[in-house]
C-alpha cells in the first residue's frame, strides 16, 4: 500500500528541537533547532537523497521518519497512515515496514550476540520464525550481501568495518521492508569498500523493491544512489529536485556552494563559489533565510522574510527569493 500518487513517505511540515542548559550553572533553557519545518516525499522503490553539511539535521530527520524520536509537530504519513503518534504494539507491527542501516558499523552490533542472532532478532520480534529456523535463514541471507554462511557463529569484533556493515544491511533487510533509512552507512569505511556496499545496496533495492532515504554529506554517493536530492541546511530544506537536474544545474545558492567544493563533479567546469563564514548555531538560528549569513546572492528581503520552498522549476522546489 503507497499514498497519493504512489509516495510511500510523507513528511509534512516536521519540527523536533531539543532542549538544552545554557550553562552548568543556568537554569534557562535553549533549544536545538534540529529539524524546523521540513517536508519532504519518498516515492515506493525509489532513492531520495539527503544532502548537506554536518549538524544540519539529517541524522535527526532520518531518526524521526523510523521513530526512533518523536516530532515536536507536523505529520509522519507511511503508507497513506498517519504514524505520528503510534506507540506501543502498533509502532512495533509498523517497524516491520521500516528499517535502519546506521552509521557506526562498530557501535550498532551488539558484541554480545553471535550474528545470527542479530540478523534474526526481527523474526524472532515478530513472531515470523522460531530459534530453531533462524540459523538457515541468517545464513542464507549472510551469503546475499556476501559473507559466508560460518559467519553466523561468529561475534561482531571478528570482522572488518566493511563486514560489521554487511551484517548491518542483513539485519535491515531480514523482514523485507518497504523503506530503509541508511544514514550515512559508507562515511566510516574505506573507499574500497565504500564502493562494494554502496553496489550491494543498489542491487538489494532492485531485487527487493524497497524505497531509501539516504543520509549523506558525500556529493558522489548522493549522485551513486539518488532519484531525487534533498538539499538541507540548519535544519530547513533549500531544494528538492531529480538527481541530474541538481548536478547539472543547481538552483539554491547554497547547492551552487556545495557542488562548486567538490571537484570534477560535473561534466561541464564547476563555478568558483566560495562559502563565506561558518555555519550559525542551531541554538540561534538567524531570522529569515537560514544561509542568508554566508550567501553571496543575499539583500535585504533574506535577513527579514524566510523564503517558502516551492516549486520554481518544473519538479524542481527551491527555497529561495530570487530562484
Amino acid at each position: 500500500m503507497t499514498g497519493v500518487n504512489g509516495t510511500l513517505l510523507a513528511l509534512e511540515n516536521i519540527y523536533k528541537h531539543f532542549p538544552v542548559k545554557r550553562s552548568f550553572f543556568s537554569a534557562e533553557m535553549l533549544k536545538v533547532h534540529a529539524v524546523d519545518g521540513v517536508s519532504l516525499g519518498v516515492p515506493a522503490g525509489k532513492t531520495v537523497g539527503l544532502v548537506g553539511e554536518s549538524g544540519c539535521g539529517k541524522t535527526t530527520l532520518g531518526r524521526l521518519v523510523i521513530r526512533l524520536i518523536s516530532p515536536d509537530a507536523g505529520r509522519i504519513v507511511f503508507q497513506g497512515r498517519d504514524i505520528t503518534h503510534l506507540a506501543g504494539e502498533e509502532l512495533r507491527r509498523i517497524r516491520r515496514e521500516m528499517q535502519i542501516i546506521f552509521q557506526d558499523p562498530y557501535s550498532s552490533l551488539n558484541p554480545r550476540m553471535r550474528v545470527r542472532d542479530i540478523v534474526g532478532e526481527g523474526w524472532l520480534v515478530h513472531g515470523l520464525a522460531g530459534r530453531d529456523e533462524i540459523r538457515g535463514l541468517a545464513e542464507r541471507l549472510l551469503l546475499r550481501v556476501g559473507l559466508t554462511a560460518d559467519a553466523a557463529d561468529k561475534y561482531p569484533h571478528e570482522f572488518s568495518g566493511g563486514q560489521r556493515q554487511r551484517i548491518g544491511i542483513a539485519r535491515a533487510i531480514a523482514l523485507s521492508p518497504k523503506l530503509v533509512i541508511a544514514d550515512e552507512p559508507v562515511s566510516a569505511l574505506d573507499v574500497s569498500v565504500q564502493a562494494q556496499i554502496l553496489n550491494l545496496l543498489k542491487d538489494i533495492q532492485e531485487e527487493y523493491g524497497m524505497a531509501y532515504l539516504f543520509v549523506s554529506h558525500d556529493l558522489r554517493v548522493i549522485r551513486h544512489m539518488s532519484d531525487t536530492v534533498a538539499v538541507m541546511y540548519l535544519g530547513k530544506l533549500m531544494e528538492v529536485s531529480p538527481v541530474e537536474e541538481l548536478f547539472s544545474k543547481p538552483l539554491h545558492p547554497y547547492s551552487r556552494g556545495l557542488l562548486a567544493a567538490v571537484p570534477m563533479l560535473g561534466e561541464a567546469p564547476q563555478e568558483k563559489i566560495v562559502l563565506r563564514g561558518e555555519i550559525p548555531s542551531p541554538l540561534a538560528p538567524p531570522p529569515g533565510c537560514r544561509f542568508h549569513t554566508r550567501c553571496f546572492m543575499a539583500q535585504k528581503i533574506c535577513e527579514e522574510v524566510c523564503p517558502i520552498l516551492r516549486e520554481s522549476h518544473p519538479g524542481r522546489l527551491t527555497a529561495c527569493h530570487f530562484v
